[in-house]
C-alpha cells in the first residue's frame, strides 16, 4: 500500500517502515500512528517476512506528538477521538519489530521506540518525555514503560523533569539494547532482524509472548505461562527439525509449522 506519512519496503524476510514526515521532525499525529500500525500489520501477517523494523531519519525517529492537534482539544474530545486504540493495536503485532533510532526520540516517540522489541540506536539519539513542560504526562506508555525498564527514579525524574538523556545514559539504564555510530542504527537493526528471520517462527513468536507476558503478571503466573508456551512447541513440525539439524549437524529449514 501507498501512505502518507510513512514508507514501506521489504527486503528479503525483514520488513522496513519508515516514518517519513521530516517538515515537523517526524511527529506523531493520528494518521502517521494509524498508517505505520498498518503497515506493521500488513507485514505481520505476510508469510514471507518474519521480523521488522520501524525506523525515522538521521534528524528524527520521531521527535514527539503533533501537538497542533492536541493544543485545543478538550477532555471529551481527546477521549471520543481515542488515538490510543491506534496504538494498541501496536501490541498486538506478533512478529518482532525492531526500533532503529537517531535523533529524537521524544515524547510519543520514545514511547513508540519503547514499545518495540529491541532498541538499536545511533550515537546521536535523544530519548525522552518531555510532556510535563507543556502541562501534561505521558499517555502511551511513558510512564510504565520507562518505570519497568530502567526503574522508579530513572522514570521519576524522566517524567517529572522532561529533561532528555543520551544514547549511552539509556543503554546504561536497560531502555534501549545498543548504541552504534551515527548513521550505523539501521544496518544493525537489519543484522539483528535478518539473524532473528532465520530462527524458528513459531518459537520466535511464542518467546515474544513470554517476555511480554513476564512484564504483566508476577513470576509464579509468568512461569506457568512460559511452560504452557514450552510444551506446545513439541507440537511443532520446526521443533522437530530444529533438533534433528541439531543432532545431524546441519542448518535448519523452518517453515513456521
Amino acid at each position: 500500500m501507498t501512505y502518507e506519512f510513512v514508507l514501506t519496503e521489504a527486503r528479503g524476510p525483514v520488513g522496513i517502515v519508515t516514518i517519513n514526515r521530516p517538515h515537523v521532525r517526524n511527529a506523531l499525529n493520528h494518521q502517521t500512528i494509524g498508517e505505520l500500525v498498518d503497515a506493521l500489520e500488513g507485514f505481520d501477517g505476510d508469510d514471507a517476512i518474519r521480523s521488522m523494523i520501524l525506523t525515522g531519519d538521521d534528524r528524527a525517529f520521531a521527535a514527539g506528538a503533533d501537538i497542533s492537534q492536541m493544543v485545543d482539544a478538550s477532555a471529551v474530545e481527546v477521549l471520543a477521538d481515542d488515538n490510543f486504540a491506534r496504538w494498541a493495536r501496536f501490541r498486538a503485532i506478533r512478529k518482532p519489530v525492531i526500533a532503529a533510532v537517531s535523533g529524537y526520540a521524544l515524547g510519543g516517540g520514545c514511547e513508540l521506540a519503547l514499545m518495540c522489541d529491541l532498541v538499536v540506536a545511533s550515537e546521536t539519539a535523544l530519548f525522552g518525555q518531555p510532556e510535563v513542560k507543556i502541562g501534561i504526562i505521558p499517555g502511551a506508555g511513558g510512564t510504565q514503560r520507562w518505570a519497568r525498564s530502567a526503574g522508579k527514579v530513572r522514570a521519576m525524574e524522566a517524567v517529572l523533569t522532561g529533561e532528555p538523556i543520551r544514547a549511552v545514559d539509556a543503554e546504561r539504564m536497560g531502555l534501549i539494547n545498543r548504541v552504534v555510530p551515527a548513521g550505523a542504527q539501521l544496518d544493525e537493526a537489519l543484522r539483528l532482524a535478518n539473524l532473528i528471520a532465520d530462527r524458528p517462527p513459531l518459537a520466535v513468536r511464542l518467546g515474544k509472548e513470554a517476555v511480554n507476558q513476564a512484564m504483566e503478571v508476577g513470576l509464579a503466573a509468568g512461569l506457568d505461562f512460559e511452560r504452557k508456551l514450552f510444551y506446545l512447541l513439541f507440537a511443532s513440525e520446526d521443533k522437530r527439525e530444529g533438533m534433528h539439524a541439531f543432532l545431524e549437524k546441519r542448518r535448519g529449514r523452518f517453515r513456521g509449522r
